[in-house]
């Protein structure tokens, strides 16, 4: 899917602005750039990353609540899904943080922030915080049955999480759920048909 069509469906399907999208091509700009250096994202995916990348974290604009409360990406990387969903929110009032446990993607979120003047933060390794959020999102961060641990063990409050999985993602409910069960569904990528998001309620 070529960036202009990517760019359509964020704008038409997804509510972007359009101070959004210049935000989010300077965004990837910047990160193709930075990509040179350091790989943080592979680089077979460089050209398709508008698709791949920036889609596949903007569409979890429609399970989010951005008119109040907060939002922790755990292990942001390069900024997927967590700087592309602060790029999105239009609520001051909305915080958004971002953990990263690598300094060198952290100087790079750091310096988009500040380059775009962007409402986020960004925090070290999540194990040394006490995260407070009512959407916990991630993206290739660890295995479901890892990420329910920490968002039960870490998140002190009720919250909802959202993961971005791949084609094993009942499988690996399933193997998560099987001590304790929690409220789940799953929807639908509307970038790749064999992906789906996972969201879970935490209530506590």
């Amino acid at each position: 899917m070529q960036e202009h069509e990517v760019i359509k469906i964020l704008k038409e399907d997804l509510n972007f602005r359009q101070e959004s999208i210049i935000k989010l091509k300077l965004f990837s700009k910047s990160l193709i750039l930075a990509n040179q250096k350091h790989n943080f994202i592979s680089k077979s995916t460089e050209k398709d990353i508008w698709h791949r990348h920036i889609l596949d974290s903007a569409q979890l604009v429609k399970f989010i609540n951005f008119s109040r409360g907060s939002l922790a990406d755990l292990g942001s990387g390069a900024g997927f899904p967590g700087l592309v969903l602060s790029i999105f929110n239009r609520n001051k009032d909305f915080h958004v943080k971002l953990y990263e446990k690598s300094p060198v993607k952290r100087k790079f979120l750091e310096e988009i922030i500040e380059k775009l003047d962007i409402n986020a933060d960004v925090l070290s390794n999540i194990y040394d915080y006490e995260v407070n959020a009512d959407f916990i999102v991630c993206r290739a961060f660890k295995k479901l049955e890892q990420i329910i641990q920490v968002s039960r063990e870490i998140v002190k409050k009720p919250h909802k999480l959202i993961v971005l999985k791949g084609q094993n993602a009942q499988e690996e409910l399933n193997k998560a759920f099987k001590s304790e069960k929690y409220d789940y569904k799953l929807e639908k990528s509307i970038t790749n048909n064999e992906s789906k998001i996972v969201i879970i309620n935490f209530n506590r």
